[in-house]
């Protein structure tokens, strides 16, 4: 027996293994790995130079307007998910601003990309190239991912095209980071570095189980510790996105915060999950649909709400037309609610259709998720670098609260605000914990 044993391992050692007991990714990756292609942007930007600013200073020297820009090229990755209608997954980050996109396949081929739209709220976009022969990933049900299952990690960090790495799933539902407004990670130890932004989260059959986004690391490069957007919530919004060009989210109309152990007991609730209704707004769906302060949110749509993370999560998938039902525990029995999601007039603008000063700005009503010390006003989603806010300070992430000194718990504040301007826009925002004023004339 010994002897036997020693002749296979020697057998082992000069290369002579038999393939059926040399586990390997290698089958699936080849199918897998030419749906996930190069994004590439070209993008103007403003040169910051106080000189080149100076009006009198471009006409003393002949200075050309057009010195003041310069185009800077960037990467990223892809994720082909509709080979039929040439769509293409990607992060929003990757190509905000762009002027030119194009996209690069494993096979050499490379093509112009079009914008379908995004989402900055949960930075993804949709991309559209028109191709034949293309190779796409089948969708996973995210939901069913457990802490612990092996994934594997595919895109082009550093500019290495189909650069492959595996892990885990470290952990599930992380949110409260700070990099987009609605949270709910896939955590990994699968090495995402910069680059593969949009690139492919698989399970081991070679299915989507997220879109990597975004990495943990002070230096700039893979500790370990990445994040991805789940599945499900990818395909709710590149629906809404390939069907109208922009997500046309709802929402409940309701404030909450985390039951802990002394609300569990206040309002008899036994097992300390679920969220706390604290505020329902007026004529929103919530208050149609008969939901109270005090009501503790145990489900939507028949998905458990064990935490506060839980219901952004499903906020998230709100949409305009949708009838959710909610589950609430209400003086110690459960309530079967149904809330009609309809159009909010004023839940995301335009800067210019409030004021030409704001030409650029892109606006929408900030609820907090309680990590805030605003609880409402109205937040800047987007900022062009070429506008006159921008200029003039305002950046993406300010929450407005006062317009001229009137208070802007939401945009149809703001609006009415805007309404009664003179010759400035006297903005008061909150900014990394510290409120400050911009004026915009």
């Amino acid at each position: 027996m010994l002897i036997a044993l020693a002749w296979q391992a020697t057998a082992f050692a000069a290369g002579h293994v038999p393939q059926e007991v040399m586990p390997s990714l290698a089958p699936m990756l080849e199918k897998v790995t030419p749906a996930v292609v190069n994004v590439a942007t070209l993008t103007t930007v403003k040169i910051s130079n106080p000189l080149l600013d100076d009006p009198f200073f471009r006409q003393f020297f002949n200075v050309p307007e057009s010195s003041r820009y310069r185009q800077t090229q960037a990467a990223g990755s892809g994720v082909v998910v509709d080979a039929r209608g040439g769509y293409i997954l990607t992060n929003n980050h990757v190509i905000a601003h762009a002027d030119k996109i194009s996209i690069s396949l494993a096979d050499g081929r490379s093509l112009p990309a079009k914008l379908v739209g995004s989402d900055p709220q949960v930075d993804l976009a949709v991309l559209e190239v028109d191709a034949k022969e293309l190779t796409q990933i089948t969708f996973a049900d995210s939901s069913g991912l457990r802490v612990g299952d092996y994934v594997v990690a595919i895109g082009n960090p550093f500019g290495l095209d189909q650069t492959v790495t595996s892990g885990i799933v470290s952990a599930l539902g992380r949110s409260g980071l700070g990099i987009e407004g609605y949270e709910d990670f896939i955590q990994t130890d699968a090495s995402i570095n910069p680059g593969n932004s949009g690139g492919a989260l698989v399970n081991l059959r070679g299915e989507l189980v997220g879109i990597n986004t975004a990495i943990l690391a002070t230096a700039g490069g893979n500790v370990g510790i990445g994040f991805a957007i789940p599945s499900n919530l990818v395909r709710a919004i590149m629906q809404q996105l390939i069907r109208y060009g922009e997500v046309k989210r709802g929402r409940l109309g309701v404030r909450i915060q985390a039951l802990n152990a002394d609300l569990a007991e206040a309002f008899a609730v036994h097992e300390r999950t679920g969220v706390v209704v604290v505020g329902v707004d007026r004529d929103s769906a919530a208050a149609r649909a008969g939901m109270q302060p005090g009501d503790v949110v145990v489900s939507i749509n028949g998905h458990p709400i064990r935490r506060v993370a839980d219901f952004y999560s499903q906020s998230a998938l709100l949409m305009v037309g949708d009838k959710v039902a909610v589950n609430v525990l209400r003086g110690g029995a459960v309530e079967s609610l149904q809330a009609d999601i309809e159009t909010d007039q004023y839940e995301q603008l335009v800067g210019d259709e409030v004021d030409s000063r704001l030409s650029g700005v892109e606006l929408q009503n900030f609820r907090s998720r309680g990590d805030a010390t605003t609880d409402s006003g109205v937040l800047v989603t987007d900022v062009t670098d070429k506008s006159l806010a921008w200029a003039r300070g305002l950046r993406p992430g300010d929450i407005i609260v006062a317009l001229n000194r009137q208070p802007c718990r939401n945009l149809k504040d703001f609006v009415a605000a805007a309404r009664q301007v003179g010759n400035q826009l006297l903005l008061r925002v909150y900014r990394a914990g510290e409120f400050g004023y911009i004026v915009i004339d």
